[in-house]
């Protein structure tokens, strides 16, 4: 499935994803491929990207999720990059 992660100020990360955990306002949840359309607010917290071999953490400032057609856009109202694994 296909990831972005947007600010206000810059387009932090697109590409092909294998899942991604988001820090739900009601919780954390992981998107997986063919993820039932949502749209959810975020929580400060860990925004985990899986992709083949790796995986990404950001620090997440708030935002909005959206998924639709194995799309997922993340609009963060700011964003951190800690290291990959």
């Amino acid at each position: 499935m296909n990831l972005e992660i947007l600010t206000p100020d810059k387009k932090v990360f697109e590409g092909e994803v294998r899942s991604v955990t988001v820090p739900g306002s009601m919780g954390s949840f992981e998107i997986l491929n063919n993820h039932a359309p949502i749209i959810s607010t975020l929580d400060d917290g860990k925004l985990i990207v899986r992709g083949s071999g790796h995986e990404d953490v950001y620090l997440v400032k708030g935002g909005v999720v959206e998924v639709l057609d194995n799309k997922v856009v993340v609009l963060a109202e700011g964003i951190a990059q800690r290291e990959g694994k």
